[in-house]
């Protein structure tokens, strides 16, 4: 089976989907050998770790790519959902962003109707008109077709337009052959619930992370709302940065390591030096 049709093949069991966030080799190993089968390539985690700084639309589509090419490189059974952004232009740009994807093994891909490039400002997020947002999206399921790559559709408009707007959005996004609808900064439960009506059966994708301007529910919490995937951004990165922190404050101290830092065996064998030991040695010299 292809990775789009497990996906959909996972989507398809009653189970609740949480989905870790992953931005490189290392945090794809550790989820697919932690048993998740899914995770989401986040734009802010690779942001994070790529630039240092926040998500604020300054990652390239040749930089998330090329993260997740280290995702699929060390983790090739781990169904990946793409950060695929605005698509990064028009739609003829989406087709190109889908396709790019699609055919190097992602699962599925978000596009969502953000305008680009942002406002000069951390704030806000201004949106597409609704029609050329629906365009982007229509060229997205059209060029999905070549690899059979899901396409989650997300609307940004909640804080901006309101949730009238969201809501028509993604009935449009339905309507136009969306796989995965997401809503995102739902400011309560009767929004939650007014999204997952308008998907109308498909799948409904929510951010459970804690942050600002947004209702956030607990895994319990967002089944009962009907949300089929939960993804965590945060949830590896914040722990992340609090080791690396740890590290360096243990240094500073005159220290080795960080009270949190693994033992050396348990590291070598998390890295995979057995592993390579063992995949190596049908090559070595005869004598």
């Amino acid at each position: 089976m292809t990775a789009p049709e497990r996906m959909r093949a996972l989507l398809a069991k009653p189970d609740f989907v949480t989905m870790p966030a992953v931005w490189d080799g290392l945090t794809a190993k550790l989820t697919a050998g932690a048993g998740f089968a899914t995770a989401f390539l986040s734009g802010s985690c690779v942001a994070a770790s790529r630039l240092g700084g926040p998500d604020l639309d300054l990652i390239s589509f040749g930089e998330m790519f090329d993260s997740f090419n280290m995702v699929r490189g060390a983790a090739p059974e781990l169904l990946v959902l793409a950060d695929g952004d605005h698509g990064y232009g028009n739609a003829m740009n989406v087709q190109r962003t889908v396709r790019a994807y699609g055919r190097a093994g992602a699962a599925a891909i978000l596009i969502e109707d953000k305008i680009t490039p942002r406002e000069l400002t951390a704030a806000g997020k201004p949106c597409l008109p609704r029609e050329e947002a629906r365009m982007k999206i229509r060229a997205a399921v059209e060029a999905a077709k070549d690899s059979g790559i899901l396409v989650m559709a997300r609307t940004d408009c909640r804080p901006t337009q309101g949730i009238d707007e969201a809501e028509a959005r993604i009935r449009m996004f339905v309507d136009e052959g969306a796989d995965i609808l997401f809503l995102d900064s739902p400011a309560d439960d009767g929004e939650f619930q007014r999204a997952v009506a308008a998907a109308q059966g498909r799948p409904s994708f929510a951010v459970l992370s804690p942050g600002p301007g947004r209702r956030i529910p607990s895994r319990e919490e967002a089944i009962a709302l009907g949300i089929k995937i939960g993804t965590y951004p945060t949830a590896m990165l914040s722990a992340s940065i609090a080791g690396v922190k740890s590290g360096l404050a243990a240094l500073a101290a005159g220290g080795a390591e960080s009270e949190m830092a693994l033992p050396a065996a348990e590291l070598r064998t998390t890295l995979g030096y057995g592993d390579y030991d063992k995949e190596a040695k049908p090559f070595l010299p005869k004598g």
